[in-house]
């Protein structure tokens, strides 16, 4: 396996900044009364526009469930997208960062795509410039360009594959088994993860989240050590050495399927917290502590919050829909080449993995 060069100093500087805007976002206090006057209003607005919501199962818990109580949708990005694609509601306005919005976008370009809040990004996405990746890629002429479901459409359109963390194993194996050499971005540790599950012929780009990133090995151990029969789950965008603690390895879905699925009645978890919500429905009675992320006086970034995902809640949805504002539009040439690689993922799902699942139709 060969790595290429770290992300340049100057644009991790240009993410960290950002992360620390999006953490001092501002938050409209509401009284229990005023909350549930705005939530009874976005009911209203959403039906009088034809229009669902989708959130991230990393955004807050109240955003999650308006999604459930409205006739929307609450998991990953790609089946955000899909959902927003199958469902017949006009607009489709999505409650989580700015590649979200773009992947729904790509696969219903017809419909009015709305981000509840336009400057919720992802340190993947960021990390990772088009300009700069297309010419990585043209460095590595040879291989077949796979790319993680956190990247832009500019970059989504100059891959072969968009992959999510519940494909990736899956697709990695397949393509090494036609015998082609992958070119993979944007993000290492779940590129290094591949790579090692399956033996792929893999080239890296080096770019990682800032919440995943985070979590300790040490730190995790001695969590362990404090909660014996717990069982540990982690996603693989997670350090090795902290992949190398888990009982269960998983995207966000299968990480909550192993709670609802697994014995044990105390679960560590290597994640974004927003996911204990969706957790605790799954796994009523059970209990989920969040993986530490700093070491004996260290001190944490993320501490376990997307600074990005935080920034969405009621009162900026409710603004989003009064004014149309944060409307996702992607120029046609891009939108249609990322569509052609997130559809081959899709097909190879449907074939491989999950015989319902489709997208059909002229997006």
């Amino acid at each position: 396996m060969t790595t290429v060069e770290n992300i340049p100093e100057q644009l991790q500087e240009r993410i960290d900044m950002a992360a620390l805007g999006a953490r001092a976002a501002e938050h409209e206090a509401l009284t229990p009364a005023a909350r549930e006057e705005l939530i009874a209003h976005i009911k209203r607005m959403l039906r009088e526009q034809n229009a669902v919501l989708v959130a991230h199962y990393y955004v807050d818990e109240k955003l999650q469930d308006l999604a459930d109580q409205t006739g929307g949708f609450v998991s990953d990005s790609l089946e955000m997208a899909r959902f927003g694609y199958e469902h017949d509601a006009g607009t489709v306005v999505v409650a989580g960062v700015r590649f979200m919005g773009e992947t729904a976008k790509i696969l219903s370009p017809d419909k009015r795509v709305l981000l509840v809040e336009k400057n919720a990004e992802c340190s993947l996405d960021m990390g990772c410039p088009a300009d700069e990746f297309s010419a990585f890629c043209d460095r590595n002429p040879d291989r077949t360009v796979v790319v993680y479901a956190n990247t832009s459409a500019a970059v989504k359109a100059r891959a072969d594959w968009v992959v999510t963390s519940s494909i990736a194993l899956k697709v990695a194996e397949h393509l090494t088994a036609r015998g082609e050499k992958i070119l993979w971005a944007p993000d290492r540790f779940l590129g290094a993860y591949v790579q090692r599950m399956t033996g792929a012929d893999m080239v890296m780009w080096q770019g990682s989240c800032v919440v995943h990133e985070e979590f300790k090995a040490d730190a995790l151990r001695d969590m362990k050590r404090r909660y014996p029969q717990a069982a540990v789950l982690v996603h693989p965008e997670s350090p090795p050495s902290v992949i190398d603690l888990a009982d269960r390895v998983g995207s966000t879905s299968q990480i909550i399927k192993a709670a609802r699925e697994m014995d044990q009645e105390t679960f560590i978890v290597a994640t974004e917290d927003g996911i204990f919500h969706k957790m605790r429905e799954a796994a009523p009675g059970k209990t989920f502590v969040l993986a530490p992320t700093a070491g004996a006086g260290g001190s944490c970034k993320s501490c376990g919050h997307c600074p990005w995902m935080k920034m969405n809640d009621l009162s900026r949805l409710a603004k989003v829909l009064q004014t149309g504002a944060n409307e996702v539009l992607i120029d046609e040439d891009i939108r249609r080449r990322a569509e052609v690689s997130l559809k081959r993922m899709v097909e190879f799902a449907r074939k491989h993995i999950s015989p319902t699942m489709k997208l059909t139709g002229n997006a």
